[in-house]
Parts: C-alpha cells; structure tokens; sequence
C-alpha cells in the first residue's frame, strides 16, 4: 500500500482511501507509542482576539491569567502558569489555583520586569500521585485494606526516581522550586525517593507506611518531578512591555515658532528654549512638538486657512519639505540640528521629554516628489492627487501611496526617517492621521522600530471610527487619542470610560485624554469661560493616567471661527504670541493638579477607575485606587451656574466597608489641602463657578472613627 495513503472501512463495510502524512490524521489515541493527552486547556485569559495580538504592561506591572482547564474522571491535575522574557529562553512555572471549581477556572499572576517581548502559556497534566494520594487518606480514614493501594503508590514514586535520575542531581542542598527541604537529607533526589517507595512497599506498619506516604515532603518531591509526558498547553501569548511613560504622563503640545521674541519671523530653538522652565513648572512630563521641517511654498496655506498666502505667511507645519529638504532636515526658521539638541538637552535637564511629529505626507516641494514620483497617487492627466477630506481640500499635502510598485522602498525610507529621530535623542512620536496609512504597513514599521529601539513609544492620532482606532491600537500603538473631546455630559463620559476600561479593552488601548488640540476647540470651552477649562483639566487629568493639553488651554484661549471648532487665528498657520501671565489663565491648577498626579499611584493607572452615583446629573463622580491610596475626584459640568448634590463615597474602595451611617471620617481636598468630615456613605458636596469647579478628594486612613467613639 502507498505510503500517502491507507485503507479504511467506512460504516457499510466499503473500503475508504484515508490520506496520510506519517500518523498525523490518526487521533491522538490512536497513534503508535502517542502519549494521550486528557486534559482540556482553554479559554486562556488576557487574550486578544484569542491571542492574534499582544497584550501590553509597562515595567513592573503584572498579568493575571485565567484559564478553563478539566478532564475526564475525577483525577487531579496540576496546573500551571509558565512565562518568559523572549529573549531568556528559560520558562518561569508558577502554579495556577482553582478560583472557581465549579466552571474549573484556574488562575495565577506574573509580573514582567523588562522592556520588550515576554511570553506565557498555561500548562496542565493529570497529578497521578495526587489523586492516589487523596484516594488513600480518604480510605484509610475508613478503616479499608490500603496494602494494595500502598503498592500502586511505591510504583508511582519509584516513576518519580527514575525521572530525577534523567533531570541529574539537585544543585545543592537546602530548598528546591517546591519547597522541600533537601539540605537536611544529604540524598539526591532519585535515591530519596527510591527509599520512600520502599518504606511504602516495605514491612511497616500499614499506618506507619500511610503516614509516610502523606508526608508533606513526599508531596513536594513529587510535584517537582511528576509526569508531563502528557502535559497539555495551551498556545503562546505575547506581552509588549513598555516603560512607565507609556502608561502615565503629562503632555503638552506648543509650537516652537510662536516661542520667540520677534512676532513677524520664526523663533529658533535656542529662543524658544526660554518658554521651557515655565512648561517644566507647570509639571508636564512630555512636550510634543509639531512637525518642525521645512516648509512647502507651492499652494502654502495662509492666515486661518486661506487658501492664498501673504508674504511672511509661515504655512502649515504639516506640509512637509521644501528646497531645504524633507523629514531629516529642520525648518530654516528654527534654526539648525546644534540649536535642536540644545533645547532638547535643556528639555531633559527640566524632566520633559521631547515627542516629535510623524506625518507620513508631503509638501509639492518635497525632496521624494522629485525624486520618487511613483510613491505618489497619480491622476489621470498626470499629476499628483493631493490630500482632501470632502468638504476640507489641503491642496498643500500630497499622501504617499503606501501600496504603491515601489511599496517596500517606501516603506523602509519611512521607517529610516523614524531611526534617524531615534538617533536625535528622540523616543516618543506623536504619529499624524494613522487611520489612512495601510494597516499592514503600522505592524511592520512599529516592530522594526521596537526590534532596534524597544523605548520607543507611539501616540495615534487617529479620530476615526471604533474599529479602525481599536486595530491600530491592536497592531502596535503605544497609545491612543479617544473620543474624550466630544463626551461632556455625565452620562456621555461615564458610558464612554466604561467602555474604555473593559477588561477586553483595557489589555490593548491606552487612552491619551487631550482636552483640547489645535484642530480641535470644543464648544463646551468655547461658550464656558474659564470654568469649563478647570472641568475639563480635572477630567482629563484624573480620568486618564496620560492626558494632554495644547498651549493656551491654560491661559482659557477659547477663541474660535465661528460655527467650528477651529481655533481663530490659528498657529497651524502663523506665528502667535502669547501673555503667559493674562487674566483668566488657570496655570496654578494646571500645576496643582500634575503635581497631585507625580504624588498618588492611584492617578497614574487607568485599570481601577470606578464611577459613583450622584442625585445630580450635572454632578460627576469618580474615584481611582492603588493600595492604600484611593483618590475620590467630583467635578461640576456645569460651568455656568451653581451646583449641589450628594455623592457615593468608595468606602469599600478605602478599607472601610464596614462603615455606617453614623461613622465619619475624613476627607483631604488635594487641590486646597481643605480637610472634611464626612459620615457615612453619602455626603453632600456644592460648586460655585469661579469658587471651585471641583474636588480631588483623598480618603484619609487616619481620623476614621465612630461617632459614638
């Protein structure tokens, strides 16, 4: 008979040809010397979409799994959890517990302690000697014959020996991975255990064999050298760990060119270093930058987007290159590589860490529309198709094709211009409208960039639908820009951070919660003065573990062209300059609040946020913990008239669940350092637009007392 194939009988009798590749279409049972494997490993959690993509931590976070492990019978198994760093080799086994014996979920937790890949999976087998073992103690205990059951058990520990002998001599005495104390037996492994089974198979007493048998250190050996010649696993996992500012920070966007002492020309570098100490006083951690390369001139975007440009008009930083170069070169205006590493150096020296702009298009006076005219889209008559979102039209962009013939050397000069900002000092990109570049193309290049440097962080700035978002945020993105603009009333933004903090969610997209952008000045700030811009700070900031503002914000700037959300005079396309220090501005709550966040763990993760109920609609209510730390923030979205309420206080969340009506306890305003009384689970609150718009309220451990103490 052919080796590729067999002969079989179906239900009637009549010969069937099978195919065969060796005996692997046979069934496990059925293969010669094959090893059965009864237990059933599945539904393996944290997973996205069942483990295509990874899951993120940043350092020192961990990864609780959970999975759905049985088999046949009443046999017991041993479960566990094995992890890795990708490039150790070795595997990490922790053993997983049942948490839920009735739906046989077993669960355990690792924590990841580098950046980069690490890997885990769930492994199980059938515990032979603990089933044996249960089944003893429960029949000795009813005065059965156990003397057959003590032989069965010799045999299972004389396995264990054989296998010990294979795994060679433990290291040296003292503990082993299991516990058990070997530095007082001065035996090897095999050989100790060899004279277990013969004291269970000697000419002891049966009682005294059954003690021995259900010794505690017997049980440790065993487990540490059992059989898993039919273990089965369940498919590798994958963890991207990023560093802490992946998963908390403060941004601040500002224009480089607005920074300097002459309003009619671009500042350089080295001036708009100056505005450095005053960002850097406010508390933010990042400070993102615009593009900062040259400039095109053809069809260059004038004052609030006029499609004609004055002389002296600067242009929109988005339009990429001119006669000075393209995405490796610096804007003349700014000055030269000497003056950028100058202020990036002092930007370091201040704790600010610089993000550059990636966006992957071009002016018509860019170096590649020359020199690669086929990474472009080409119209019919020949020329190129420049970037438009009906109604808007940016005759000033030209999109690169990125499936374009020449696609791979597009690809591989794009990812170039990424390592050469890496070269700069540069770690963080803020990256420009993702959602209308190939998919395919984000994968490739966010690997690239990690395999060479792994600190690298990438913001998407992608305002597009939930499924695209979601998938960037899947193939790679270290965080994302949401909806948060757009949710203002109570039950828009506790919807929407629900949704957010999903379990499912949570493992993949990391929100960035910028209150406002230089495309984007809500309404709510346009008609709510400086109350609305202290609502939307303390959502932000306490909502979202990073969070971001655009220069202005603190200064309540909420000037806008009429019937948008454009900002009027916009510094997208001219230079501005500011007073820092005008009426209205809002800077020592800015700094107040990002000083509150560097001091309490609880801001700084998104994965405890809970939502509390309020008898006001106009009244929000949230609060965020991190062991004894549990911060309650109430914030007012009125931004016009007087508000009232009672609010939920988390108790439970503070270690004091046990608390009753008549117990008080005290309450700390970290924005003013006011210290309340509250009592019991429900207490009353009240905001004055222009007096307070909000609380970030910690729970204090001390002073909690009854009232009849």
């Amino acid at each position: 008979m052919p080796r590729s194939s067999r002969q079989a009988s179906d239900r009637d009798g009549r010969a069937t040809s099978l195919p065969l590749t060796g005996d692997s279409d046979l069934p496990t049972c059925n293969r010669p010397r094959a090893s059965v494997r009864r237990v059933v490993v599945e539904g393996v959690r944290p997973a996205v979409d069942g483990g295509r993509f990874p899951i993120k931590r940043t350092v020192g976070e961990s990864v609780e799994v959970d999975a759905t492990v049985f088999a046949d019978g009443h046999d017991r198994l041993t479960v566990v959890l094995e992890d890795r760093r990708v490039d150790s080799g070795a595997w990490r086994e922790i053993g997983m517990v049942a948490v839920d014996a009735g739906v046989d979920r077993w669960a355990a937790r690792f924590s990841v302690d580098a950046i980069g890949w690490h890997e885990y999976r769930v492994a199980a087998w059938i515990d032979r000697f603990g089933s044996w073992r249960h089944d003893l103690e429960v029949k000795s205990a009813s005065g059965h014959d156990v003397s057959l059951e003590l032989l069965e058990g010799a045999q299972l520990v004389r396995d264990a020996a054989a296998r010990a002998g294979e795994a060679g001599r433990l290291e040296k005495p003292g503990h082993d991975s299991t516990g058990a104390d070997t530095s007082a037996r001065g035996l090897d492994a095999a050989d100790w255990l060899i004279a277990q089974a013969d004291r269970l198979s000697g000419f002891g007493s049966i009682s005294d064999r059954v003690a021995a048998a259900l010794a505690d250190d017997l049980r440790a050996m065993m487990t540490a050298h059992s059989d898993r010649s039919r273990a089965s696993r369940s498919r590798v996992f994958r963890v991207w760990v990023d560093r802490e500012r992946a998963r908390f920070g403060a941004w601040y966007e500002m224009f480089p060119r607005s920074a300097g002492p002459d309003a009619n020309r671009s500042a350089t570098f080295r001036e708009a270093m100056t505005r450095l100490p005053a960002i850097a006083d406010l508390g933010f951690d990042v400070l993102y930058l615009p593009p900062i390369h040259p400039i095109g001139v053809s069809f260059r975007k004038g004052r609030n987007n006029r499609l004609v440009a004055e002389p002296g008009d600067p242009g929109s930083p988005w339009a990429i290159g001119a006669e000075a170069g393209g995405h490796t070169a610096i804007d003349p205006g700014l000055g030269s590589f000497d003056d950028f590493h100058a202020f990036r150096d002092l930007a370091q020296r201040l704790r600010l860490e610089i993000a550059l702009d990636l966006a992957w298009q071009c002016s018509p006076d860019h170096p590649w529309v020359r020199e690669h005219p086929d990474w472009f889209r080409q119209r019919p008559d020949g020329t190129i198709k420049y970037a438009e979102n009906p109604p808007k039209r940016y005759q000033d962009i030209y999109p690169l094709d990125f499936e374009c013939d020449d696609w791979a050397a597009l690809w591989r000069a794009l990812r170039d211009v990424a390592l050469f900002w890496i070269d700069q000092g540069i770690r963080i990109f803020r990256v420009d409208n993702p959602h209308t570049k190939a998919f395919p193309f984000w994968k490739w290049f966010i690997d690239e960039i990690r395999a060479r440097q792994p600190e690298t962080i990438f913001l998407s700035e992608a305002f597009t639908r939930p499924a695209p978002m979601h998938y960037l945020a899947k193939a790679g993105f270290t965080q994302s820009y949401t909806y948060f603009t757009w949710r203002n009333s109570k039950a828009e933004i506790t919807e929407y951070f629900t949704d957010l903090s999903a379990a499912h969610v949570r493992e993949y997209l990391r929100p960035n919660l910028f209150a406002n952008t230089p495309d984007i000045l809500h309404a709510y700030l346009q008609v709510g003065g400086r109350p609305a811009f202290e609502a939307r700070l303390l959502l932000a900031a306490a909502l979202g573990a990073s969070y971001g503002i655009y220069s202005g914000f603190e200064l309540a700037e909420n000037r806008a062209v009429p019937g948008t959300e454009e900002y009027a005079d916009s510094e997208k396309y001219q230079l501005r300059q500011w007073d820092w220090d005008r009426v209205g501005h809002i800077k020592e709550l800015v700094a107040r609040v990002n000083s509150i966040r560097r001091r309490h763990r609880a801001l700084q993760s998104d994965w405890t946020l809970r939502f509390h109920a309020t008898d006001n609609p106009e009244i929000i209510a949230f609060s965020k913990s991190a062991g004894n730390d549990t911060i309650l923030t109430v914030v007012n979205l009125d931004p016009r008239y007087m508000q009232h309420g009672w609010v939920e206080c988390p108790l439970q969340a503070a270690g004091q669940g046990g608390k009753t009506r008549d117990d008080s306890y005290l309450v700390r305003d970290l924005l003013d350092d006011t210290v309340y009384e509250w009592r019991g689970t429900w207490n009353y609150v009240r905001f004055d637009p222009g007096v307070r718009q909000g609380h970030m309220l910690r729970l204090e451990r001390q002073g909690f007392h009854s009232r009849t103490a």
